[in-house]
């Protein structure tokens, strides 16, 4: 399956800001994230074509995911 794979904040250094990539069928988010070596305790939030999901959600083909990092302050 093709999607894009969108990274917010620091999770773009090193690596992209927006990228087409190709995953197995069935891949799920929580597969993607790892395949992209970020920590899952250090995501905010994940979405697929706007709207929130979780790991255990399976995008399809021509999805967006889009990955965030947690936000701190106070």
């Amino acid at each position: 399956m093709k999607l894009t794979v969108k990274l917010f904040a620091y999770f773009r250094d090193n690596r992209f800001i927006s990228e087409l990539q190709e995953y197995p069928d069935g891949s799920t988010v929580g597969d993607i994230v790892d395949s992209l070596e970020i920590e899952r305790d250090d995501i905010g939030i994940t979405m697929i074509n706007s709207k929130h999901c979780g790991f255990d959600d399976t995008p399809s083909d021509d999805d967006i995911l889009a990955i965030f990092p947690l936000v701190g302050g106070g």
